[in-house]
């Protein structure tokens, strides 16, 4: 069924003349009248009926006019809200971060972006997680961007690094190696460790440390998140490795940095490969990456 006809039907309905619909319309009244008529057909009814000059619905046009308007301004409603969606100043982006950055780096970011001109109207939707969950919310397109680790073997995603973050060794105050401010990770062969577990983006990174070390780490447990490794290693159940981050200023740890072996740790904005962004989201990402070349994530400027 021809869209246009549906149109021209309501408009001729409204107006009970061809020649004022017509004009209405910007089509000659014969374009009208055929299209009128091929809506009958595909109907098998009378939508109209002439009375002088005029023309009126029959009742079974006024049984259908119902369903049309209904359906038109659903349309016309789906219209609208999309082009708000779409638009670049409108919307809702579906955004995901590992939970390293929530306490201080996303909100930080969202907030200096929302105050920026043009940006006030367009909304977030938050979601947190491992970097393996945020890749699969990723590919079930739940979420339009993410900040995460980077993932091998997903050739459908796109990675780019974001922010380059300093790993380091937490130890609980007390601690034998509490006295020092840097360490060799050799040195920690004697000492549990809190582990992040395999669905971390970050294990890998740590895994691939001890490897280049030849040592392999005594680990007591397994956690998922930064505030579980940070608020164990505080109560002494096993020291840490984990990224530099805003929160451990608030737990009762001491931070050292890893002197040997050299490493490299980046976040990464990760969005589907090939896969239709809004205008919001492009205008978001152009900003998270020209926010984060500013707040770099150095020894100096934490998450």
């Amino acid at each position: 069924m021809n869209l246009k006809h549906l149109q021209y039907f309501r408009v001729l309905a409204s107006l009970e003349h061809y020649t004022r619909a017509a004009n209405q319309l910007y089509i000659t009244q014969p374009s009208l009248t055929y299209a009128i008529s091929e809506l009958e057909k595909e109907l098998e009814t009378h939508l109209f009926e002439k009375q002088g000059r005029n023309v009126y619905l029959t009742k079974y046009g006024r049984f259908f006019l119902t369903y049309v308007d209904t359906a038109l301004n659903e349309l016309d409603k789906g219209i609208k809200e999309l082009r708000e969606l779409t638009s670049p100043y409108n919307g809702t982006i579906d955004f995901a971060f590992i939970y390293t950055l929530s306490p201080h780096f996303v909100p930080t970011m969202i907030q200096t972006f929302s105050t920026e001109e043009g940006n006030k109207n367009i909304l977030f939707s938050f979601n947190q997680g491992n970097t393996k969950n945020i890749i699969q919310g990723l590919k079930d397109e739940k979420f339009d961007l993410a900040f995460c680790s980077f993932a091998e073997d997903e050739p459908d995603i796109d990675f780019l690094p974001l922010v380059q973050q300093e790993l380091v060794i937490i130890v609980p105050y007390g601690h034998p190696l509490a006295n020092h401010d840097y360490v060799d990770l050799k040195d920690t062969v004697n000492f549990p460790f809190v582990f992040f577990n395999k669905q971390s983006g970050i294990r890998p990174l740590i895994d691939s440390l001890f490897t280049k070390v030849g040592i392999k780490p005594k680990i007591v447990c397994e956690v998922e998140e930064d505030n579980a490794v940070a608020g164990l290693v505080s109560i002494n159940y096993g020291i840490a490795i984990i990224p530099r981050i805003w929160l451990l200023n608030h737990f009762n740890v001491k931070i050292l940095s890893i002197r040997s072996p050299l490493h490299q740790r980046f976040i990464y904005i990760a969005s589907m490969k090939n896969k239709y962004l809004s205008r919001s989201v492009h205008r978001f990402r152009d900003f998270a990456i020209k926010y984060s070349k500013v707040h770099s994530l150095t020894k100096g400027n934490h998450i």
